[in-house]
């Protein structure tokens, strides 16, 4: 891993995961010069119901899926944690283990801009890192109230700028998404009907065999 360059988180259900998850997480290693991408498991999201496939099987199709990807790794800290899954729990702890002066990048859609804060120490994620806000065709960012002034007062004008220190800025990315969704394959699956080419085969191969969805 690379003493300088930013390292990335993106966290997630990965119910499954699939290839819209794969892809940005391969254009973002590149627009954002990552060391590293870690996907992230949430294994009790504190938002949504559970989901219905465990924790430890959808961090075993994550490993599947990016087996041999350079810069791509699973990081299962939050299956080592019992109670809701905190994004704030889970920074503090890659702080820890990143140093005080490593670049690390939080990556988020942008309809969790519009609710983050609904999320637990919310205006705290900047003290731990930078925020990277994927902008899909047709999302605005908040235009009023305390969450578009937290953002105006940390957006910055240049994604190099996220290189030259830990924490606290604000990055907008536009990335075009492939239109795949974790719902749709699960729905096809109810059906009967194969997810194939919506997802890596090995992750298809692992739902068949142990039945999932």
């Amino acid at each position: 891993m690379s003493v300088d360059r930013p390292v990335a988180v993106l966290g997630g259900t990965f119910n499954p995961i699939h290839y819209g998850h794969l892809r940005s997480a391969i254009e973002l290693l590149d627009v954002l010069n990552l060391a590293e991408l870690r996907l992230m498991p949430c294994a009790l999201p504190p938002h949504r119901e559970p989901p219905g496939c465990s924790a430890e099987h959808r961090a075993t199709m994550v490993d599947l899926a990016i087996a041999g990807a350079e810069r791509l790794r699973c990081d299962r800290r939050e299956l080592d944690r019992s109670g809701p899954s905190y994004t704030i729990d889970s920074l503090e702890s890659i702080r820890r283990e990143l140093g005080d002066r490593r670049s690390l990048c939080l990556i988020m859609g942008g309809d969790a801009i519009h609710s983050i804060r609904s999320w637990y120490r919310w205006q705290e994620l900047l003290d731990y890192c930078h925020i990277v806000v994927i902008a899909r065709p047709g999302w605005q960012l908040p235009d009023a109230g305390e969450v578009s002034d937290w953002l105006a007062a940390h957006r910055v004008s240049r994604r190099d700028e996220l290189a030259v220190s830990p924490a606290g800025m604000i990055w907008l990315e536009a990335l075009r998404p492939l239109a795949i969704s974790s719902t749709d394959i699960r729905t096809l699956l109810a059906a009967g009907r194969s997810p194939r080419y919506l997802l890596p085969e090995p992750v298809v191969d692992y739902i068949e065999r142990n039945a999932l969805y």
